[in-house]
């Protein structure tokens, strides 16, 4: 398959293709699709969430990471990201660095630790 079909459509019209395979269950045709979509629009929490979301499925954790980091940076307060960061970490075996993510995510969810 071309890499154009990873490109063609509007914005869109690509989105909703990512979000077809994501559900699909494949992750690798969806990061390709949302790499360009990320690249295009930086800003958008929506896409680069699904894109972690598809590096996290596709065990590609340091990119998803990474992902995480960037929609951290310009929204602290974003619940599901927080907690995508605490389970990444936990999964590359940095259990006291997820910690502290995975106790905020909670309570951003108004959860309350056990007693």
């Amino acid at each position: 398959m071309s890499d154009t079909y990873y490109e063609f459509g509007t914005a869109g019209e690509r989105w909703d293709r990512a979000r077809f395979f994501f559900d699909a269950k494949e992750y690798g045709t969806a990061v390709r699709i949302l790499r360009g979509l990320v690249a295009e629009h930086p800003e958008q929490t929506a896409q680069r969430l699904l894109l972690a979301r598809a590096y996290y499925h596709s065990a590609q954790l340091s990119r998803a990471e990474t992902e995480l980091r960037a929609v951290l940076e310009r929204d602290p307060v974003e619940h599901y990201a927080r907690l995508m960061l605490g389970r990444t970490l936990e999964r590359l075996g940095r259990t006291d660095e997820a910690a502290p993510h995975l106790r905020m995510a909670a309570a951003m969810a108004g959860e309350t630790p056990p007693s």
